[in-house]
């Protein structure tokens, strides 16, 4: 099933505000310790979820759709299981619209069989507020009643502003506010790496 929905900013910063201008950045993850973290993170999923059965990973725009599908590439060559992949975008639920960039259309995918009865796994890149992961919940709710829902982000940075919390972490990174935590994917961007922008960094 493919519905088009607004889509997410895909900023070089994830989770923070808009850096520009003189500042340091700092490389926390190379390519080599995501492509480690990600196997990980497999194989706890997993472990969690009995081998994999009815298991469906939907990433959220736009570097989690990408980890989502590494996430099922991994899990195929560990234990021989296929995964659902698709991937939902929830800008329209989100509580903040009025203070973002109106971006282009998306696309949320959901597989065959959809999400029914099914354990869905979320999949993002940096959990920051929350509210991203809140309105993906409300987006989710629209195409179906999965048996549960969990969470998995490569990066976790604090600074919750709701009770929400990720079942699996690829890495819990303690930022300031006045940091920017920046995401690179080759699916996207230029390279694999995960950094730290200080204040006024360049992206």
């Amino acid at each position: 099933m493919t519905t088009p929905t607004p889509d997410r900013p895909t900023p070089g910063t994830s989770g923070s505000g808009t850096p520009g201008g003189p500042g340091t950045a700092r490389t926390v993850l190379s390519g080599a310790d995501i492509g480690r973290v990600l196997t990980r993170m497999a194989h706890q999923i997993l472990e969690k979820t009995a081998g994999g059965n009815g298991v469906v990973l939907l990433g959220i725009p736009t570097r989690g759709v990408p980890l989502a599908r590494r996430l099922a590439d991994r899990v195929r060559a560990v234990e021989g299981v296929e995964l659902g992949v698709g991937s939902l975008d929830p800008t329209m639920h989100r509580d903040d619209l009025q203070l973002r960039a109106v971006r282009p259309l998306a696309v949320t995918d959901l597989p065959d069989g959809g999400i029914d009865g099914r354990t869905v796994i979320l999949v993002d890149d940096v959990l920051f507020s929350g509210r991203t992961v809140r309105a993906a919940l409300d987006a989710l709710a629209q195409f179906g009643r999965p048996r549960v829902v969990q969470l998995a982000v490569l990066v976790d940075r604090g600074h919750r502003e709701l009770p929400i919390r990720a079942d699996y972490v690829g890495k819990n990174m303690p930022t300031s506010r006045q940091e920017a935590v920046a995401v690179r994917l080759t699916e996207t961007d230029d390279r694999d790496a995960v950094m730290i922008l200080s204040e006024g960094a360049g992206r």
